[in-house]
């Protein structure tokens, strides 16, 4: 059975070396006379690149603030200083400068410039979104994919609520990739970023609807490029070739079209949320130390998919007769991925301690909402199941 599906991809991609001279040009043809700035730590300064965003602007006559300090796992209290400063300002452009926290951090900011009540309230399912300022992207991490995607995650610092909507008004005007930029990732971040590249895609692979053989083709094969370009890269920060096909695959994992036809899970991501939001973990490395408890929890009523998979993306051997046995190859063999570029498999490895049943019951309570809501696509996963995935990581 194939899926019906509306597509819609709007942001122009400027990829390449040397893209940041056309920032000038991208914000004035999307009418930005005052823009917002917002980037992450001190990386952009001291990389020079805030330096060219600033001269690019200026050249191209645009005034600018600035508001730096978005964290991993962008906090609210961000979200609602930058609706402040651009309102006292009168910023009509928001331009993210970093990665995907600082894209989801803008298009929240984008949100509550158009909303009079709490920002919060989309989050909380109290309002939905009718308006977003318009958002551009200077890429500098390739891994959420908010670049192209309709989707915006935040976490509340009371409580430490992770909450992540969805909406086409927030998708980007522009985003310019140079993959020159990602030189300089530190390893670990390098593999987080692959890791949740991979996860957009597998959320979307996994699925109940199957017989959309192409988009299955694209996915196995953006998930077999990044997997074979991430173990280049580990060695061999610089090599062009492969950083820009793990760039451009951020984008294509997370843009919906490998789900055009097809459909989503997004279990393992929603799960994982509360992983990060608890223990502040980078995102990409919470999806390898669960996905492969999800995927060994569910497998048994998917055989075929998990066997088509661990053959396609992680080239096991097609055992014919045991096709059990090769799905749990498949699982094995991105565990093994996961160890080679230096991601967890488990929650052990990821915290470096034991979970405890008290942190595993907080987890599933914020989860499941207190039990009234599910997970999942090609199984519907429950409060006990969540549990269950949560133990069986541990």
């Amino acid at each position: 059975m194939i899926n019906d599906f509306n597509f819609y991809a709007p942001t122009r991609v400027v990829f390449g070396r040397e893209s940041e001279g056309k920032i000038g040009e991208l914000v004035t043809a999307n009418g930005g006379r005052k823009v917002l700035i917002h980037y992450g730590g001190g990386s952009a300064e001291r990389s020079g690149l805030l330096g060219v965003v600033r001269q690019q602007l200026t050249a191209a006559g645009i005034s600018f603030v600035e508001l730096g300090g978005v964290v991993p796992n962008p906090l609210l209290s961000k979200v609602n200083e930058g609706i402040a400063l651009c309102r006292r300002e009168q910023v009509d452009f928001i331009l993210a400068v970093g990665g995907g926290s600082v894209i989801d951090s803008s298009k929240a900011i984008g949100y509550g410039l158009c909303y009079d009540g709490d920002v919060w309230d989309f989050w909380a399912g109290n309002a939905v979104p009718k308006a977003c300022m318009p958002i551009g992207v200077v890429l500098t991490i390739p891994a959420a994919g908010s670049e192209m995607s309709s989707s915006c995650v935040i976490t509340k610092n009371e409580g430490l609520n992770k909450r992540g909507i969805n909406s086409d008004l927030c998708r980007c005007r522009f985003a310019v990739m140079n993959p020159e930029r990602t030189y300089t990732l530190p390893p670990y971040q390098t593999a987080a970023g692959a890791t949740d590249i991979m996860m957009h895609t597998m959320e979307r692979y996994f699925s109940k609807y199957q017989d959309m053989t192409l988009t299955d083709a694209i996915s196995e094969a953006l998930l077999r490029t990044v997997k074979d370009c991430a173990l280049v890269v580990m060695e061999q920060p610089e090599d062009y070739r492969c950083r820009a096909q793990i760039m451009w695959a951020s984008s294509l994992a997370h843009n919906d079209l490998t789900e055009c036809g097809t459909g989503k899970d997004f279990a393992t991501h929603k799960m994982e949320h509360e992983l990060s939001a608890l223990f502040g973990v980078t995102h990409g490395a919470g999806l390898a130390a669960l996905w492969p408890s999800w995927a060994r929890y569910v497998k048994d009523k998917h055989i075929s998919r998990f066997a088509q998979f661990a053959v396609n993306v992680m080239g096991v051997a097609n055992d014919f007769a045991h096709p059990d046995e090769t799905a749990e190859k498949g699982i094995r063999a991105i565990e093994e991925f996961y160890h080679k570029i230096g991601m967890p498999i488990n929650i052990h490895e990821l915290l470096g301690r034991e979970i405890t049943d008290a942190e595993i019951d907080v987890m599933v309570d914020k989860c499941s909402r207190g039990g009234t809501l599910t997970l999942g696509g090609i199984e519907i996963l429950k409060a006990d199941d969540m549990r269950a995935i949560y133990n069986m990581a541990r």
